[in-house]
Parts: C-alpha cells; sequence; structure tokens
C-alpha cells in the first residue's frame, strides 16, 4: 500500500509521541548531538525533511540508524521535541517494509563487536519507563 508523504509523517508522529510542525529548526538538538556531526542528516536536518515531505529520502538515510537514543536532543530542545524518538519511528516504520540496510542474517561476529550500543540503549529507554 503506497502512502502519502503527509501519512508517512502522521504515522511517524503517532509511533514517536512528537509534532513534527514543533521543530522550529532552532538546531541545538544537532549542536548538541554526540555524534551530530556524523549523522547525515543531522536530527534537525531529518526533521526538516519530514517538514517537507521528504520522508522517503529520511528513510533512506544513514542518520536514522546512528542516532544512539542518548536523549540529549530531546532535552536541548526549547520546544521539547525529542529526535530519538523520531528516529527510532523511522527505523521502525523501514524495518516493517523490510528495507533494512543491514541483514542481520549475514552480519560477521567480528562486525557486531564494533556495533554501537544502539540496540541496549533503546532497549533500556524502552523498557524501564
Amino acid at each position: 500500500m503506497n502512502r502519502t508523504p503527509d501519512e508517512m509523517v502522521r504515522e511517524i508522529e503517532i509511533l514517536s509521541g512528537q509534532r513534527i510542525a514543533d521543530c522550529y529548526q532552532c538546531g541545538c538538538c544537532s549542536a548538541g548531538c554526540p555524534i551530530g556531526t556524523a549523522m547525515e542528516p543531522p536530527p534537525s536536518k531529518a526533521i526538516r525533511l519530514l517538514q517537507l515531505g521528504r520522508v522517503e529520502e529520511l528513510l533512506g538515510s544513514e542518520g536514522i540508524w546512528l542516532c544512539a537514543s542518548c536523549l540529549v536532543c530531546g532535552t536541548r530542545c526549547p520546544r521539547g521535541v525529542d529526535y530519538a524518538r523520531i528516529a527510532e519511528a523511522c527505523r521502525l516504520l523501514v524495518l516493517r517494509t523490510k528495507r533494512s540496510v543491514v541483514d542481520p542474517d549475514v552480519v560477521v561476529h567480528a562486525d557486531l563487536e564494533d556495533v554501537p550500543q544502539q540496540a541496549f540503549i533503546a532497549s533500556f529507554r524502552k523498557f524501564s519507563v
């Protein structure tokens, strides 16, 4: 089923509990993100892509997979927008369509030692609240 960009943004808002329109692009999230310089797009630009309806561009980017869900972005945002939750919702949409850039069945053990602790942090966040 093909969805419009507006429908996809609405689904991201529902999954994340965040209002995309609340962001006014101050950039505090990107400035405080410990890996913001490595993310493409960085958090503020990612949210802007959603505001412009360029959802597929964001879902195809690497940046949503690099977010470690450390929650710094949400604590720095003057509007209370938590990019970590938005990135998590985007990852969920990608995984639901089975478009993941990483196939867990082909990851070698040596690579697993270098994998960021994203899964651990995301699990902690999900199950500790």
